[in-house]
């Protein structure tokens, strides 16, 4: 089975680069990793797939507003419809390489509402 690029931390930091984001001397809280910077000003660890904030200490970090309809709840609720939908085809399924097929999708779907719930995070 071939890995997508996306799992390798590396890869990702590359990536990064790529796209015009700025290696920082800032390490990520959590995990150690390198921190990025990316156009928006946003600090961003590759290695967990999340944003990153900075807080002096002593200081409250900030709050954010909540957004319900924004770009990223919608696409969350479209995939997580056609999870629903694959479910039903699955389980009416005996065709074995459609089962193959439809696993397939679903596991696709499951990694972009986890990556998704990351960025909300």
């Amino acid at each position: 089975m071939q890995q997508s690029k996306d799992n390798d931390p590396i890869k990702r930091m590359a990536e990064l680069l790529r796209q015009g984001a700025t290696l920082t001397d800032l390490s990520c809280p959590v995990c150690s990793s390198p921190l990025f910077r990316i156009e928006d000003g946003t600090l961003w660890c590759a290695k967990d797939e999340k944003k990153v904030v900075v807080v002096k200490e002593g200081e409250e970090p900030p709050k954010q507003a909540p957004q319900p309809n924004s770009a990223y709840d919608k696409l969350e609720a479209t995939l997580m419809a056609k999870i629903v939908d694959i479910q039903g085809k699955i389980e009416k399924t005996e065709d074995v390489d459609e089962l193959q097929k439809l696993t397939v999708a679903l596991g696709e779907l499951l990694n972009s509402v986890e990556k998704i719930k990351k960025m909300k995070a």
